[in-house]
Formats: structure tokens, C-alpha cells, sequence
């Protein structure tokens, strides 16, 4: 259950609690589902608004961030002035409006990228303790939850802050490409009415041998995007092993051009001594060490291919599980 407001008081402060557990409100997970919907398959994205209690964050209401324009510098400056509109509006009726997050739908799970990083990161200029709410409409519709409730890991927080992804700090750290998001456990809390409702609503589930269509194999559409993806992928990631080889392989011409350098310049200044002249200096003003690329885009297509062999394992599984209940059946 969650802590409310007076449970909390006389503990320590909410920023030195991590965040265990994530309340949605009935209403806001129905306004998110209606609105990734709505506008499927296109990307959409939105407020989330509540309170943050102790360890439990509470989602209360929610409310869609207006549609891409194509003028985007237009598009920003509306879509600031109708944020603005909307909170005050929303507090001039009482509602929660305190900014815990944001929520965006994605396509066939696709939602680890450099943008939803990059969007954590400006939340937490004024949020510490924001969330990111991901709804699939495609997995919901093969029966899963379909929401996700991501945040930034810690450790990876900082680094990401400090500009060191590169692989040489990353591998002193410890951090690997799970360790940029962690999933919060999900609560959805509905009214006594609402769960009377659903409790009235709710239909004999017990199958028998007339309903075969509880049997029905995975779209094969949805399986096929799924491997698409994870091929492509696959193929992002040997690009960026391309990018990583060439580094090493232009960061060991440059040095070994910098030590030739440096062998001639010494044997000169060797000469100058004898000759009881200056040495020059043994700094090179032309070398600079090649900077590293980030390992962080790596990370996230390494996720990413993962989360898509994962999809294309399930549903495998399920499809051999429904052939042996058929071959039982007939």
C-alpha cells in the first residue's frame, strides 16, 4: 500500500529514498492507452503529473503533449505555451499538478535510444526524481500489460553528466549496457466503484473445445517487424564495432607518428647539446590524443537487439506450446 502524506512525515527526506514503486491511476492509464491509439503507429508523448511520496511515486493525471508540426521551431514555442496553459488550468480545479515524468508510446518495444536519454537528462535539470512512462499498443494488443516504467540508473546518471562513456571509463566503473535503465514495479489503483465494475464485468474464462481461437498463432506481421528490427540492429551494432576498430587503428598510426616525432626531436637535441646550443622542446603542438567515442549509442542497440530476440523467443515459445495443445486436442 501505498505511504500517503501524513505516513511520511517524520522520516527521512524523499531524495535520499530511491524510488521502489511506481501508483498509476486507473484514469491515467486509460488516457495513455486511448492516446498511443489514437494516433497509432505514430510516435506520441505526454505530461505526467502527481506526487512524490517516500519511495512511492503516485501518477494521478495525465494530459497529451500536442502533435509534431512541421514548422518545428513553431511547434516548440506552441507546445510550451499549451504545457503552461494546461498546469494552470489543472490547478485552478484542484488537480495534482506537480511534473513527475513523462509518458511516449513506441513501436514494437523500440524505446531505447539516445532520445529518451537525452529527454531523462533536461527532466532532471529541474525533476531529481522523474519517470518515464512506455506504452506498446502492439504488445498490448498480443495480451501483455503493454506499460513500462523506466528510470535512469545512478551510477550511469553521472557519468552520462560528466561526458564519460567512453569504454576506458565505463569498464573501471563497472557499467554495462544494463545498467542504463532500471523497470519500476507497476501499481495500477482504481476507485471501489471502478474495481465493482470490473468485478461485474467479468466473464466465465474457462475454455473448452469450441473455442479454438484461444489457440491462434502470433501474427505473423508483428513477428516479421519484430526480426526486421532486430536485423537492422545487428546491423547498427557491427557499425558501430566498424567505428570503434577504425579509433584504435588511427589512434595507433597517430601515436606511432607522435614517438617518431619524439625519437627525432630527441636525437636533434642530442646534437644541439653537443654542439652546446638549446635543446628545442620534446612537445609536439600538433598532438593531441584522438578523443574516444562514446560507447553509450552501443549500449542502447545492444539493449535493443536484445529486447527484440527476447519478443521473437516468446513468441516462438507460445506458438509450440499452442501446436502441442492443438495435437492434444485432434
Amino acid at each position: 500500500m501505498a505511504l500517503n502524506f501524513a505516513a511520511s512525515i517524520g522520516k527521512k527526506a524523499k531524495e535520499d529514498l530511491p524510488i521502489t514503486n511506481v501508483q498509476v491511476e486507473g484514469l491515467v492509464v486509460a488516457q495513455i492507452v486511448k492516446h498511443c491509439k489514437e494516433l497509432e503507429p505514430n510516435f506520441v508523448t505526454g505530461q505526467l503529473l502527481g506526487l512524490d511520496i517516500g519511495s512511492t511515486l503516485e501518477i494521478t493525471y495525465a494530459f497529451p503533449f500536442p502533435t509534431k508540426l512541421e514548422d518545428g521551431e513553431a511547434e516548440e514555442d506552441d507546445g510550451s505555451s499549451f504545457q503552461l496553459e494546461m498546469m494552470r488550468c489543472l490547478r485552478e480545479v484542484n488537480v495534482d499538478n506537480n511534473t513527475v515524468g513523462w509518458y511516449q508510446s513506441t513501436f514494437v518495444g523500440s524505446y531505447q535510444t539516445l532520445e529518451i536519454v537525452e529527454t531523462f537528462m533536461s527532466y532532471q535539470e529541474s525533476i531529481k526524481r522523474c519517470v518515464c512512462v512506455v506504452y506498446d499498443p502492439q504488445g498490448a494488443a498480443q495480451g501483455a500489460f503493454g506499460l513500462k516504467v523506466l528510470k535512469l540508473k545512478e551510477k550511469f546518471l553521472q557519468l552520462f553528466k560528466e561526458g564519460k562513456c567512453n569504454a576506458t571509463t565505463l569498464n573501471q566503473e563497472g557499467v554495462t549496457s544494463k545498467d542504463i535503465f532500471v523497470e519500476l514495479p507497476i501499481t495500477v489503483n482504481n476507485s471501489s466503484l471502478v474495481s465493482a465494475m470490473f468485478q461485474v464485468l467479468e466473464t466465465d474464462q474457462r475454455a473448452d473445445r469450441r473455442q479454438t481461437d484461444r489457440l491462434a498463432f502470433v501474427e505473423t506481421d508483428l513477428l516479421e517487424r519484430n526480426l526486421e528490427f532486430m536485423m537492422d540492429s545487428v546491423d547498427e551494432y557491427h557499425g558501430k564495432i566498424y567505428q570503434v576498430s577504425q579509433y584504435h587503428r588511427m589512434s595507433a598510426r597517430h601515436e606511432l607518428q607522435h614517438q617518431q616525432w619524439l625519437q627525432k626531436r630527441r636525437q636533434e637535441n642530442a646534437a644541439r647539446r653537443a654542439a652546446g646550443d638549446d635543446p628545442l622542446t620534446e612537445e609536439d603542438p600538433n598532438y593531441a590524443p584522438l578523443t574516444e567515442p562514446s560507447r553509450m549509442e552501443s549500449f542502447l542497440i545492444a539493449n535493443q537487439t536484445t529486447n527484440f530476440s527476447e519478443k521473437v523467443a516468446v513468441a516462438g515459445g507460445q506458438t509450440l506450446q499452442k501446436l502441442g495443445v492443438m495435437e492434444s486436442l485432434y
